[in-house]
């Protein structure tokens, strides 16, 4: 069942990683959490925090300590991971038409797919032209 309130990897990852929005977005779940997510986040957030090390911007164990603790998180229900839904892609080419000239991003309308067939009330992004997305499909958007 829904939590009604859909994270996107931007947002999330300011919960691990230390930067601009950090503490809004700790606020925003120790006091509405727990929140979705989905496997398609768990895959970017592990691919964000390679990144992060690659560029020489966290060292590897940091890199394995924020993903442990990420896991950990799903594990406690802090974070509510969802499966991909049935259909993902045909649903992610049929959405494309109904945003518009909004110039989502493959990944942003795969998690608008994801939130809808949650039923989300509520997207959490850090990403504009996502929340323009959300918005544009009725959804509430927090934007981080």
């Amino acid at each position: 069942m829904s939590t009604g309130i859909y994270f996107d990897t931007s947002a999330l990852a300011k919960w691990y990683i230390n930067e601009s929005g950090s503490d809004d977005v700790e606020k925003y779940i120790q006091e509405r959490g727990p929140v979705d997510i989905s496997d398609l986040t768990v895959i970017e957030l592990r691919c964000l925090v390679a990144r992060r090390r690659r560029e020489k911007n966290i060292t590897a164990g940091v890199e394995m300590e924020i993903f442990s603790t990420f896991q950990e998180d799903i594990r406690r229900r802090f974070l509510v991971c969802n499966p991909f839904p049935d259909g993902l892609a045909a649903a992610t080419v049929n959405l494309i038409p109904l945003l518009g000239n909004i110039p989502v991003r493959t990944l942003d309308a795969l998690h608008l797919v994801i939130a809808r067939e949650l039923s989300s009330e509520i997207v959490v992004t850090a990403d504009r032209v996502m929340a323009a997305g959300a918005k544009a499909l009725g959804l509430q958007v927090v934007l981080f």
